[in-house]
């Protein structure tokens, strides 16, 4: 007899059987991970027996993420990530992923509205990679000695240990960017240190 099944419940179930498929395993794979009978992991799945708290830990442990992640709310809250602009002269960064991201990288959209190239001894130095892709205008990437002229629609590359500044050439630039939490780091503090 299948058990009555709330939406909560509902999610949980799916997120274990999509992630027990995603991973190319059978019932009898996964229960073997999380020691479970794969007659109960089934039942589980199908709604056709409750989920337990001590059975959800072993599954989430074999499927190697929390318990938090199995059973996060998907409410649109943490879908829809609303930008707010965080401005400081020359500089306007929208923050496009959330702060602390398990994935490990933040992402941001960035208005340098500064068309004067950075004087050498005042480029950013951090440990990490950075890309960026030109949304709207010319950027100019100073990286150590060379100036490199990025187009809208091209993108640039770069280990970020190598002194580095991004602004505009003839007027403002927008730039799509992805960093690593080094790059997090250096950009966030940087927009409020300025």
């Amino acid at each position: 007899m299948e058990q009555e099944d709330g939406g909560m419940d509902r999610l949980v179930r799916q997120r274990i059987r999509g992630l027990r498929q995603a991973r190319g395993w059978t019932l009898d794979a996964l229960a073997a991970r999380c020691h479970i009978s794969p007659s109960n992991l089934s039942r589980i799945e199908t709604g056709r027996r409750r989920i337990a708290l001590d059975q959800l830990v072993p599954i989430a442990r074999a499927l190697g993420t929390t318990l938090d992640e199995l059973i996060a709310s998907d409410a649109d809250d943490d879908v829809v990530i609303r930008p707010q602009p965080d401005t400081s002269p020359g500089l306007t960064t929208w923050l496009l992923s959330r702060e602390r991201s398990v994935s490990g990288v933040t992402v941001a959209k960035m208005r340098f509205t500064d068309v004067a190239p950075r004087p050498t001894d005042d480029l950013n130095v951090h440990p990490g990679h950075e890309w960026f892709t030109v949304l709207t205008g010319i950027a100019r990437l100073q990286l150590g000695d060379r100036t490199i002229v990025i187009h809208e629609g091209n993108a640039a590359e770069f280990p970020t240990m190598t002194p580095h500044a991004i602004s505009g050439v003839d007027g403002p630039v927008e730039i799509l960017t992805i960093f690593d939490h080094n790059g997090e780091r250096a950009h966030l503090r940087d927009t409020h240190d300025r």
